[in-house]
């Protein structure tokens, strides 16, 4: 199979979906491998190391025109519509939850389209894990970076000073996300408290950190009470495929303190504050009714290196497995692979993001 690893354009993001590593195994497997001129520039890897590795380094049209794979980090944008060839098949992040122009171009196309976060095997998601892991971690460093004065933050040391008390963060999931940035919040002394729905993941938080980190059931009661004291509020929800419940309202914003600082992680399937964004790292927060909104829908992309690292370690086992079998036979023979897939032969194949959509689902055995 040939497979393209086109340079990410999104605004910031440096990281690339497969390493010259990477690159290599593909190659020893048999197929070909385009590699756009400066993919790995922004991760640290160049088009020598690239080539090193077998790849043909290639222009982009030259990659959209040939590829039958095209493997990616984020959705394709707008100025990449009009090179995605019908029929094709696309691998990468897509959040098609928030984003109805995507979707309705893959399936004008009729893109077998398969979305990293909804990959699901033995009840986990093993490819969003890795980059959900590091946006967790990032989350109270970013928050506690915006709670200086001259950011427009409260003016709050996060982790406090003898005499006077830590700053007070509230983590909203208990999820991989939630429980990252719960085990960063305690470790800068921050006051941490994490809701979840489900009372299981607060036990397991509870085992992790042996009441250091304090837990909850999350209900508006219980979020609204604690939005008055908290410092840094932590969106760490996620609907596999689905947009992300609004916990927080407009409204809401005004029981909170003014400098406080919303981190907000779900904002790639919407974001679960109602005055959720997308922003990029060149232009990070934005402030609303005196709240600080950090709402960077691709976090990873600020540490790159580890990123691509991470990611083509989850990813590439299962890029073998679409490029080996083709993609019919890789749905058909991997229910991982299945329950990825988004969208299929002009259709919507998956149940969350035809919900979130207001379309219809199609029974992928009725396409193949």
């Amino acid at each position: 199979m040939v497979i393209g690893v086109p340079r990410e354009i999104k605004k910031e993001e440096y990281r690339v979906a497969v390493t010259p590593s990477g690159v290599g195994e593909l190659k020893r497997d048999g197929h070909t491998v385009l590699v756009e001129a400066g993919a790995g520039d922004g991760s640290g890897f160049t088009d020598e190391e690239y080539l090193d590795a077998d790849a043909d380094v290639v222009d982009r049209e030259s990659l959209f025109r040939k590829a039958d794979l095209v493997v990616k980090v984020k959705e394709p944008l707008p100025q990449e519509y009009d090179l995605i060839r019908d029929g094709q098949a696309i691998f990468t992040f897509l959040h098609l939850a928030p984003n109805r122009e995507l979707t309705e171009v893959l399936l004008d196309k009729r893109v077998s389209a398969f979305a990293y976060e909804t990959l699901e095997k033995d009840g986990g998601l093993p490819l969003l894990a890795p980059m959900s892991e590091i946006a967790g971690r990032m989350a109270p460093l970013m928050g506690s970076f915006y709670l200086q004065r001259m950011h427009s933050g409260a003016g709050i040391l996060p982790s406090g000073t003898p005499g006077v008390m830590p700053a007070r963060a509230l983590i909203l999931g208990a999820g991989v996300v939630g429980t990252n940035a719960a085990r960063v919040s305690a470790g800068l002394g921050i006051d941490t408290v994490v809701a979840n729905r489900g009372p299981a993941r607060l036990r397991r938080i509870d085992e992790i950190f042996s009441g250091r980190v304090k837990t909850l059931p999350l209900t508006r009661g219980n979020v609204e009470e604690h939005l008055r004291y908290a410092d840094i509020v932590i969106g760490a929800v996620l609907v596999p495929g689905g947009r992300a419940p609004v916990l927080i309202t407009r409204e809401m914003l005004g029981l909170m303190k003014k400098g406080a600082v919303i981190v907000d992680v779900s904002v790639d399937q919407g974001g679960c504050v109602e005055t959720s964004r997308p922003t990029t790292h060149d232009d990070p927060v934005y402030v609303v009714d005196g709240v600080l909104h950090y709402t960077v829908a691709n976090m990873p992309g600020a540490y790159p290196r580890t990123s691509t690292i991470a990611l083509t370690n989850a990813t590439l086992p299962y890029v073998r497995i679409l490029a080996g079998s083709g993609v019919e036979n890789a749905i058909r023979e991997d229910p991982s692979l299945k329950s990825a897939l988004n969208t299929y032969a002009g259709a919507v194949v998956h149940g969350a993001l035809a919900e979130s959509l207001g379309l219809p689902c199609r029974d992928i055995e009725e396409l193949m």
